[in-house]
């Protein structure tokens, strides 16, 4: 099979493999279309060391391995591959935990159902896991606000819908470019609002205040930050009130400044493969321990495959990469220079026809 090896110069060298043989608890998915996420360049840079790290896949199940009963050759499915492992996404052919693969409703595309796995389960294990929130099958029934920074991104988008199935408002949603996007997805009858971080640090607080005034809150005590630059964290300490809680997405950063006075974490969505993450020290974060992650991710993946669709989940705007795996490599480094915004990349691999 031909699979993508992606290097550390982000350039692809796109070699021949043996198609992988799904073990116990397996899928064998012949991939129609790969997702594309921030992730797949910056661990083989940061990391130093070439990898097929594509783990967003679409396609058709090819085969299972032993203990596997929920599918079988043919079905629709999309998945979400473990992370650092062979069997990427970036091939003709990729494993994926049973857990983690779910059915791919017929009004969903390739394109489209590439979108999915790895975003969504992020913003589900942020909420769900990480802040602890009311899940999407017994939503809140009082007023619980949650302010989401980096909402145009694939992550703070899902969040957005999944918080919505949770009955979790106002949603305070801080956006800039993609804010189109999100006034989609946001019920101003409850209260949800959009706000601009390129506004600053402080008309920023002065808005987020008078939302929750609005709504009859007086505080915000959850938070989840897709972000995480200098200057959200410090926007995060200034409103969200003293040990509340904020989660964040992205592990190379210090988040000693929301430290001192909120409830840190880092959500990790290889939770739902390998268990917790547990962060360095420097990072000032809390490192909780528990949970069964891969019966969350078991769970949430169902939970994908129905709301989508039911169409209260939908996937993300995406853009085709031209060319396929060839194109692969310029698509990395345009997300690493920071040129796609409130969209996905998605990459055709295989025959959409199937």
């Amino acid at each position: 099979m031909l699979e993508a090896i992606v290097q550390t110069s982000l350039e692809v060298a796109i070699v021949q493999s043996p198609v992988p043989t799904p073990g116990k608890g397996q899928v064998l998915i012949k991939v129609v279309c790969s997702g594309c996420n921030p992730k797949d360049w910056k661990l083989v840079v940061y990391e130093g060391e070439a990898l097929n790290s594509g783990d967003d896949i679409a396609g058709v199940v090819e085969s299972t391995g032993p203990d596997v009963t929920e599918f079988k050759r043919g079905d629709r499915v999309a998945a979400f591959h473990p992370m650092r492992t062979s069997g990427g996404s970036f091939a003709e052919f990729a494993i994926a935990p049973a857990a983690t693969t779910f059915h791919l409703p017929p009004n969903i595309s390739f394109e489209e159902g590439s979108t999915v796995p790895l975003a969504a389960l992020t913003a589900a294990v942020a909420l769900y896991h990480s802040l602890g929130l009311s899940n999407p099958w017994m939503p809140a029934t009082t007023t619980i606000p949650i302010l989401i920074y980096g909402a145009s991104t694939a992550v703070g988008a899902y969040a957005i819908k999944l918080a919505s199935r949770s009955n979790l408002h106002p949603i305070i949603a801080i956006a800039g470019k993609g804010r189109a996007l999100v006034e989609r997805l946001i019920d101003t009858s409850k209260g949800d609002v959009i706000i601009d971080y390129r506004e600053g640090n402080e008309i920023m607080a002065r808005k987020i205040r008078e939302a929750l005034a609005s709504q009859g809150q007086l505080s915000i005590a959850h938070a989840l930050d897709c972000v995480a630059e200098p200057n959200t964290l410090e926007l995060l300490a200034d409103v969200v009130a003293p040990k509340g809680h904020a989660t964040f997405v992205l592990h190379e950063r210090d988040y000693n400044v929301a430290a001192k006075t909120l409830r840190t974490s880092i959500t990790f969505v290889g939770y739902v493969h390998t268990g917790p993450f547990q962060p360095e020290p420097w990072q000032g974060i809390n490192y909780n321990p528990e949970g069964r992650g891969e019966d969350f991710g078991f769970i949430f993946t169902r939970l994908l495959s129905k709301g989508l669709q039911e169409g209260w989940l939908t996937p993300h705007p995406h853009e085709l990469i031209p060319d396929g795996l060839k194109g692969l490599s310029q698509a990395l480094k345009n997300m690493r220079d920071g040129k796609l915004s409130a969209m996905k990349y998605a990459v055709r691999i295989g025959d959409a026809n199937l």
